[in-house]
Parts: structure tokens; sequence; C-alpha cells
């Protein structure tokens, strides 16, 4: 059975991280992508437009009215918040992530250099993606399927810089980071032109 565990958080930071650190291993499915999946199932049949911004400090949320400009304007369906001086965020990750850019900007003729994790996506599009990742995929899944089918994408350069604690499970060390590229490029490949 694979059962995903929703904790409500407002006001609770100072309880959050020990009950977290509580939940039984194995009890919930857990991940990137299932994180997001569970805020995107969350979400009220009236909103327009889906947030995502990495926990770990290292965007600015003040910038959200930036990434979603570009599609109240009515100029995007999807907006990525491209890390131009990437502060913080180590190389072999920058270079990674630039690369797979690359492959689906290659691919799909999309204008993408960047594969970050502050973005906003049209809410109806999302849904028709037809997510399927549950790890740390999430993020590729969502702008090759996006590119795939023609969506409107643009770029709007944010700050970044290093986390503010903790040590990322994929830029963290060069082998998780070995290992994310590896599927990165694996859900790059297998989105084609059309691809829901």
């Amino acid at each position: 059975m694979n059962a995903t565990l929703v904790i409500p958080a407002l006001n609770e930071a100072g309880a959050i991280g020990d009950l977290v650190r509580r939940v039984p291993a194995g009890a919930v499915r857990r991940g990137y992508g299932a994180a997001c999946w569970a805020g995107v199932s969350a979400v009220s049949a009236d909103t327009d437009v889906v947030a995502f911004l990495d926990g770990d400090g290292s965007q600015s949320p003040e910038e959200l009215p930036k990434i979603l400009e570009p599609i109240a304007g009515g100029r995007a369906d999807f907006v990525l918040g491209a890390r131009r001086r990437a502060d913080g965020h180590p190389a072999h990750a920058t270079l990674g992530t630039r690369l797979i850019a690359r492959l689906i900007a290659w691919r799909h003729g999309a204008r993408v250099t960047d594969i970050p994790p502050f973005r906003a996506i049209r809410t109806d599009l999302l849904r028709e993606l037809d997510m399927r990742d549950r790890a740390f995929g999430w993020p590729v899944e969502m702008v090759a399927k996006a590119a795939a089918r023609g969506a409107r994408i643009v770029e709007v350069v944010v700050s970044h810089r290093p986390r503010v604690a903790g040590r990322s499970k994929v830029s963290g060390t060069v082998v998780g980071s070995l290992r994310a590229g590896y599927a990165f490029f694996v859900i790059a490949l297998r989105t084609t032109k059309g691809a829901a």
C-alpha cells in the first residue's frame, strides 16, 4: 500500500521538525514528487496557477510576483525561475541541470536553460501533464512534458543563495547528483512530442 501523509504546518515551526522525524520509516511514501503531488491534489478547482518553491531557503518567496506575472499577463503557460547566478549551488549540479535543460530544448524546441525549483504553471496545464514521478524527477518531468505539448514556457531570472540548513539529497554529493542526473536524463528522453 502506498500512503501519503499530509501535515498542514502553518504556524507550526516549533513542532514540525520533531513531528516529521517521528513518522515511522517506510510507513508513508516520501519524495520530492510525492510532496508536490500531495500539494497539487489539495488545490481547489478554482485555482488558476500553482507555484512551487523549495523549502531550503535558497530562493526568495518575495520574487513570487515576478514568477506569476507572465502567466497573469497572458504571455506564458509555465514560468521557470531561472538561476543565472546560482550562489552556493554546487558546480556539478548546475552543470547537470543545464545539460538536461539543453536536451529538453533540443528535443522540443523550447527556450529552456534551467530546471529550477521555483516555478509557476497554469493549473489546467499541470493537470493535463499527467505527472507520474514521485521522486526528485518531478521538475524535469514537468518541464519536459510541458515542452513536448508546445506550452508557452518563459524563464524569469531569480536570485539563488546557499540553502539555509541541511544538505541536499540530490546536489549535496557528486554521487547523489550522478544518480539524479541519470534519472533526469531518462525522464527527459522518454517524453516525446505531443506527450501528455
